[in-house]
């Protein structure tokens, strides 16, 4: 997995963990996206900062940091298909 892609199921599910505390499984694959972001790509301190039209992804490899954008509406997307989903409801 890139480590685009490795941020960007992070930031998606991290969402939909803060939006529902309580879900046991949004909680264990956050960490799961955590992990691979520790052990595969070395990111340590991964932030966000919502903006008006994105969410920006702060974040450290080694002594480096770097930022990264993805569009609201895409993160949003996994959050709000949950929640249309009665079965999740």
């Amino acid at each position: 997995m890139t480590l685009q892609d490795a941020l960007y199921n992070w930031l998606s599910i991290k969402k939909v963990s803060e939006e529902r505390p309580e879900d046991q499984a949004a909680k264990d694959t956050l960490q799961f996206f955590d992990e691979i972001l520790r052990e595969d790509h070395h990111v340590s301190n991964p932030s966000v900062n919502l903006q008006e039209e994105n969410y920006e992804v702060g974040y450290m490899i080694e002594t480096t940091h770097f930022k990264t954008t993805f569009p609201r509406d895409y993160i949003d997307a996994l959050w709000e298909s949950i929640e249309a989903e009665p079965k999740y409801n």
